[in-house]
């Protein structure tokens, strides 16, 4: 990435060009790209290439103005780190699935090393709002909840509010890597991407995501649902996430409603 691109990439998460590659910044670079740019799966649905390069993956969020998934976004977020100056490595992790952890590179991760190794990830969902310790295994306070990362054999297993997150494997690994399980998550009728159309995005008071046509909105004062008509979810689409379309997307998984 050259100047314009990283001007062009803080510009989109609403952050000035720091003047280090500290901690510090790295705070405010994850925070902000959690509360601008969405983790969701429209390309599954609307038949959109994803393409596991960094200059595309650049271009779908700072161009098109768009979210994607774990491969996207941390992607993009890590090709923006290392222009910054950041030394980043990309990780496979074994998501949790409520019995065992389940396949390697089902989801990719972001390391920083600094004076100590963290754990970034915008790519998620759900997730820590900050850069997690990878060398403590203490409970870590998050805006997000308590996190814990605990050695398990050769990796790391990370815990978030009482339930497992995901395995993380401590081996760095290429972009390109990451390819036959993005293939696999983009074209499955088993895939959950390929099931269910899910957008959402962190804000300032909680998390507003718009699973199917059912409206998710969770503040400190709780939760609400509410299932949307056509022209209200392409509101949303517009207004919460930023994103317009011309019609309502449909689940691609065949005889899948969501």
């Amino acid at each position: 990435m050259d100047d314009a691109r990283v001007d062009a990439y803080l510009d989109r998460i609403g952050v000035p060009r720091p003047a280090a590659a500290d901690l510090a910044t790295l705070r405010v670079l994850q925070r902000a790209h959690l509360t601008a740019v969405p983790f969701e799966n429209l390309s599954v649905h609307l038949g959109e290439k994803i393409e596991l390069k960094p200059a595309a993956l650049v271009a779908k969020v700072v161009d098109r103005r768009r979210g994607g998934f774990c491969y996207e976004l941390n992607g993009a977020f890590a090709t923006l780190l290392t222009a910054l100056g950041y030394e980043v490595t990309l990780h496979s992790c074994r998501v949790w699935t409520g019995r065992r952890f389940g396949v390697p590179m089902d989801h990719m991760a972001v390391r920083v090393q600094l004076d100590a190794p963290y754990l970034l990830d915008v790519g998620f969902g759900k997730f820590a709002h900050l850069p997690l310790r990878l060398d403590v295994t203490d409970p870590q306070p998050d805006p997000g909840g308590a996190y814990e990362v605990l050695p398990q054999g050769p990796d790391l297993a990370v815990r978030g509010d009482g339930t497992w997150e995901y395995l993380l494997d401590q081996r760095p690994y290429e972009l390109l890597d990451f390819t036959p399980l993005c293939w696999w998550h983009r074209t499955s009728p088993e895939s959950n991407f390929t099931r269910k159309l899910t957008c959402s995005i962190l804000t300032g008071t909680g998390r507003v995501t718009l699973s199917g046509r059912t409206l998710i909105t969770t503040t400190g004062a709780g939760r609400t649902e509410r299932i949307l008509d056509d022209a209200e979810i392409l509101a949303v689409y517009r207004d919460a996430f930023g994103i317009s379309l011309d019609a309502v997307p449909a689940a691609q998984a065949e005889g899948v409603a969501v």
